[in-house]
């Protein structure tokens, strides 16, 4: 049986190869009702999948005993706590280990699943990943990435980082560049891709000096990294054709991930406004009703819910917290694709590739096949 991308993208990959994958399932707000129904929407279109869960066993067993598609594909780990929304970091890491969140960790750290999946506390979930996993070779700081929708012919670009640390200096931002492309590479099959640095303007001029010299770095890599840098990009760029991933800061990403995620539900919520206004407007949101529900599918973020931690010996997945089954099926189904294409290991080859300054160097004799 051959097994397909459900991300972006959609090139195939070979099989059959059982996958696991690692799931939290008590971190997120709708419960683990929510995250179980996600995963029996994933089980249905990837018959290859199995999910070690991690949580309440008593909660998790009749919720998954009622759902056909987990039959024989789910064992459950009984965690008694729970990481809170609120939990400090620093507290998970003395007090945690009992928590659902931990385990999801732990059985990746252990090769028991390929890819942990959480809709938990971010800062948590980051910290917990970089004590147990640990940072990759060559990688200062691991930074988050996720998929933006835009005119691109594959639909979506790459941007990065998007919340692991709001701070990042010009080594930084190039691990970011390395990395950015070769998430590209392997899940949207952009054999080159093309890499822009956020900024405040497009000309060289503009930006502080980290950005300056991030930007000096970057266009140096090019080529061990393969891909083309095409300079300094802006805001509006984000959606547009002209990049295929967007590097920047985590307190900048976050900022433009969140404000996008409000604009998107602010215009759905004026066009079902304005297709109530009228019997005329309504007529009209009947006779558009499936170009409509095709742009509104195209924009929904649950389709492309799920931000990677990039970086680590290991690979996470950070789910929406608000995440509904939707949701965490795109997450899951994310989870599975980047398994199969034994993307930290090609991440990892990208990264020893190309040396860069103030970070470890490791051998430089590994290539990225993709």
């Amino acid at each position: 049986m051959t097994a397909r991308m459900d991300t972006p993208g959609g090139a195939a990959t070979e099989g059959p190869r059982k996958t696991t994958i690692s799931v939290d399932a008590m971190g997120g707000d709708r419960g683990p009702a929510a995250v179980v129904a996600g995963l029996a929407l994933s089980a249905k279109a990837n018959p290859d999948i199995h999910f070690i869960l991690h949580g309440d066993e008593a909660k998790l067993a009749p919720l998954v005993a009622r759902r056909p598609a987990l039959e024989g594909r789910v064992a459950i780990r009984h965690a008694d706590d729970v990481v809170t929304m609120n939990d400090k970091p620093a507290q998970v890491l003395r007090t945690g280990k009992n928590t659902s969140m931990w385990s999801t960790i732990e059985a990746v750290r252990d090769h028991e699943a390929d890819v942990a999946v959480s809709c938990g506390n971010t800062g948590a979930l980051m910290v917990i990943s970089m004590m147990r996993l640990r940072k990759m070779a060559g990688v200062n700081r691991p930074a988050i990435a996720c998929y933006w929708p835009s005119k691109n012919p594959a639909g979506f670009n790459v941007m990065l980082d998007v919340g692991a640390d709001v701070r990042a200096d010009a080594t930084d931002l190039l691990q970011y560049a390395l990395m950015g492309a070769s998430y590209a590479r392997n899940s949207l099959g952009l054999e080159r891709p093309r890499v822009g640095l956020l900024n405040v303007g497009t000309e060289e001029h503009k930006g502080g000096s980290e950005i300056k010299a991030a930007a000096e770095l970057i266009a140096a890599a090019t080529e061990a990294g393969q891909f083309d840098f095409v300079g300094n990009v802006e805001g509006s760029d984000i959606p547009s054709a002209k990049v295929d991933v967007v590097v920047t800061d985590g307190f900048t990403g976050n900022v433009a991930l969140k404000t996008a995620e409000g604009t998107a539900r602010l215009f759905k919520g004026f066009f079902q406004e304005a297709f109530k206004a009228s019997i005329p407007a309504r007529l009209g949101a009947l006779l558009a009703y499936r170009q409509m529900k095709a742009l509104m599918t195209r924009t929904d973020p649950r389709h492309v819910n799920g931000g990677v931690f990039l970086g680590l010996n290991g690979t996470v997945v950070k789910s929406h917290g608000g995440a509904d089954a939707t949701g965490i099926a795109a997450a899951v189904n994310l989870a599975f694709d980047l398994a199969r294409h034994n993307f930290n290991d090609r991440l990892a080859a990208r990264v020893a590739s190309v040396a860069t300054p103030g970070a470890e160097a490791p051998g430089a004799s590994a290539e990225e096949t993709s």
